[in-house]
């Protein structure tokens, strides 16, 4: 795992990073919309240097389970993110996504500069005033520190395990789900 930190350059610029659960259903949704370059799985927010999957998975690490995403600003915006990241998952829910519970699977978005700052707060807010949500929207907003690439074979993970019991029972209706509100912003 190589760890990566906030770098103030343009192509910190076009970073975003994500919690929303497993990283496995996040990482097939991003990769699916036009812009984005990549999205790779990972760990941030916690406090053990260069974390596994194990230890992240026991829930005392302080880390989330992440994807890093690099886009192109010019196909796709920051803002246009931000609600895939919100319509991707279950913004109320507190260290949890479904069946998947703990610190790891909470609701997270690590800002890369006060831009992206404003617009996360401003989205979050936006969202909870108009009551589009039942519940609150409990979503972290918290400036990124670093970032651990997950092991190898977490990487496109539903791409290469379709048939793997969680990924058609949870990850496949999701994407399916994802995609039917994003078409016009598909690959």
């Amino acid at each position: 795992m190589t760890p990566t930190s906030m770098i103030e350059s343009d192509s910190a610029k076009a970073t975003a990073t994500f919690g929303a659960g497993c990283f496995w259903c996040v990482e097939a949704m991003f990769e699916s919309l036009r812009g984005v370059k990549s999205a790779v799985s990972g760990y941030s927010g916690g406090h053990v240097a260069n974390p596994t999957y194990k230890e992240v998975c026991n829930g005392t690490t302080g880390h989330a389970e992440v994807i890093q995403v690099r886009f192109s600003p010019d196909e796709i915006s920051y803002e246009e993110l931000l609600e895939a990241f919100f319509l991707s998952h279950d913004p109320t829910q507190i260290d949890r996504q479904g069946a998947d519970v703990g610190t790891q699977y909470r609701s997270v978005i690590f800002f890369h500069s006060p831009e992206q700052e404003q617009l996360a707060k401003s989205y979050k807010d936006r969202l909870n005033a108009t009551g589009a949500f039942s519940s609150p929207v409990v979503t972290e907003i918290a400036a990124f520190n670093i970032f651990y690439e997950a092991e190898d074979y977490h990487q496109e993970y539903f791409a290469v395990n379709p048939n793997q019991p969680y990924c058609s029972a949870v990850v496949g209706p999701k994407l399916e789900k994802f995609r039917k509100v994003f078409k016009e912003k598909l690959k």
